[in-house]
């Protein structure tokens, strides 16, 4: 795997994912336009040429759909996003198919929701699947499956699902395509405001206001962009940041844009949803003993550490874990339903395998399913 440690070097890269919001695919009335994605399609053509294994995650479902079904903007209840992606995706990846068919090749519609991230099986079948359209030279293109989403199991917008994607794939880097060409010092148009053309940590981004929306047809802004930076960056994966507009220099190396160097290692993907993005679903609050294990020792979540549950969920589930003082220390899949909980609470595993069979002798969460989420000390 190539180690990126500065822009200069993604032209060699191996395996990049590249990630183009709505905004940047779509026409000034919202509809979207072919000539753009064409055009960003002939980019990552270029790429594969060149030996680079490109995977893209694109938006634009919903909006592909507001034409075709008459409506003037995107819609804000669920149900008729759900209508509207159901329609769209199908003409989205039509779309796609025709720009990289000019370069003889094809493309592959991968729809992934929160459960595909969170759940051993269904994340390893979705990484097996992408790894296999990669080797046989296909383009995969990335949607969240917004017809099944609720609220629950959603990434919430796409710049999420590509930072993790980038991990599902282990990505040498993750570009992400936005209506802006890089991080500025304040809103862009405001005069005095400066590119900021490299960033090392967090600190160089303290004190930046970019709290200004998006689009009006995508579902995040600057947050959200530097949320999914976070998250990739934080796990060793270096971010680039810049307009659909400046894809080829971009990827070709060159100065625009906002590079955003690794700052962490590499962990699971099921580890990095569960710290950044998961919604839980309950919590269980533990004995001072128990957070000691955790954080010092890195055991597993057993019964006997646990005073209190709260929440509806069951086994396989993302749950918070906090001590007494209500300080969330740890998130974490648990292995019963909340209904079996308050019976176990406190107990011997050792105690409720003799008691109510070998079933029970197990981990309420185990230390493979579970991580720390506050620092230490």
């Amino acid at each position: 795997m190539t180690t990126l440690a500065n822009r200069t070097l993604l032209p060699a890269a191996a395996r990049i994912v590249v990630k183009v919001g709505s905004s940047s695919l779509t026409d000034g009335s919202g509809h979207l336009d072919a000539g753009r994605l064409t055009d960003l399609a002939d980019v990552v053509a270029e790429r594969w040429a060149a030996g680079q294994q490109v995977v893209l995650v694109s938006s634009g479902a919903i909006a592909a759909a507001l034409g075709p079904l008459g409506l003037g903007d995107r819609p804000r209840d669920l149900q008729t996003q759900q209508a509207a992606a159901s329609v769209g995706q199908g003409l989205l990846v039509a779309h796609w198919s025709t720009a990289f068919a000019r370069h003889d090749l094809r493309v592959g519609q991968v729809l992934l929701t929160a459960d595909d991230a969170v759940r051993r099986g269904h994340y390893r079948n979705a990484s097996r699947t992408l790894e296999r359209l990669v080797a046989l030279g296909v383009v995969p293109v990335v949607n969240e499956n917004d017809v099944v989403a609720t609220d629950e199991i959603r990434f919430g917008d796409n710049d999420r699902l590509a930072a993790m994607v980038s991990h599902l794939v282990r990505a040498d880097a993750l570009v992400l395509l936005t209506d802006v060409d890089a991080l500025y010092t304040g809103p862009p148009d405001r005069p005095g405001s400066e590119r900021v053309p490299l960033v090392l940590g967090p600190e160089d981004v303290a004190g930046i206001d970019v709290s200004r929306r998006g689009s009006a047809i995508g579902t995040g802004g600057m947050v959200t962009k530097l949320d999914s930076v976070a998250i990739a960056t934080g796990s060793g994966i270096p971010v680039l940041l810049t307009s659909a507009a400046n894809a080829r220099p971009g990827l070709a190396g060159e100065d625009v844009g906002t590079w955003f160097a690794a700052t962490g290692r590499r962990t699971s993907v099921r580890l990095l949803w569960l710290a950044h993005a998961a919604r839980t679903r309950g919590r269980l609050t533990i004995d001072d003993g128990a957070v000691r294990a955790l954080r010092d020792r890195g055991t597993s979540l057993l019964p006997a550490g646990v005073v209190a549950v709260s929440g509806h969920f069951k086994a396989g589930d993302p749950v918070e874990i906090a001590a007494g003082d209500g300080t969330v220390v740890a998130r974490g899949l648990v292995a019963y339903d909340a209904c079996e909980v308050p019976a176990i609470l406190g107990r011997q595993t050792t105690d409720l395998a003799a008691e109510l069979g070998p079933a029970y002798d197990r981990e309420l969460v185990h230390r493979d399913d579970l991580v720390i989420v506050q620092p230490q000390g």
